[in-house]
């Protein structure tokens, strides 16, 4: 799975909020849950690009396995939009724990001295992350936009009912016919 599919919780989420069946909202938790799991179950705390599904599960072995080439993990926005709609429509607490997690991962293992933030080519050893020297200009726009909404406990702020975002996370108003 691909870490872009991560936005697709979200959506699921956002749809049940504005009348779509309540059924979704399952699906949405438990892709939510996944995508957290490819966050969670790498060493520095951050997805790679992709991961396989692990079909056949054995003790000690992890539910996602990586290959090589993937390991990388560019700043993408997906997973923390997700939780920001998540939260916004659930109330749930845990999602921005899992946002905290996330950041606090950012911060440690992607972080530079001057400041600013590189994409890594390993997610799986946190000892030699390998910065790639190149920070995505969604990270600023997207990634640490949803992070910040995430952790405002203020539900006004950019409201669900007021506002919808655009696939770079730009806040549209939300005209009602007069």
């Amino acid at each position: 799975m691909d870490h872009l599919v991560c936005f697709l919780p979200g959506t699921l989420a956002l749809g049940v909020y504005h009348g779509l069946p309540a059924s979704h909202m399952e699906l949405a938790q438990e892709l939510m849950e996944t995508c957290y799991q490819m966050n969670r179950q790498m060493e520095t705390g951050l997805s790679p690009e992709i991961v396989h599904f692990n079909l056949y599960p054995q003790p000690g072995r992890r539910d996602v396995e990586v290959k090589p080439a993937d390991r990388h993990n560019l700043l993408r926005p997906e997973t923390v939009e997700s939780l920001f709609y998540l939260y916004r429509v659930t109330g749930d607490r845990k999602y921005q724990d899992w946002g905290w997690e996330i950041l606090q991962s950012f911060s440690r293992f992607t972080r530079v001295p001057s400041g600013g933030y590189s994409s890594i080519n390993n997610v799986q050893d946190p000892q030699k992350p390998e910065p790639r020297d190149k920070m995505e200009s969604f990270f600023l726009g997207e990634t640490l936009k949803y992070l910040f909404l995430l952790f405002s406990d203020d539900p006004n702020l950019l409201s669900l009912d007021a506002y919808v975002f655009n696939t770079e996370a730009h806040p549209l108003p939300i005209w009602t016919p007069a």
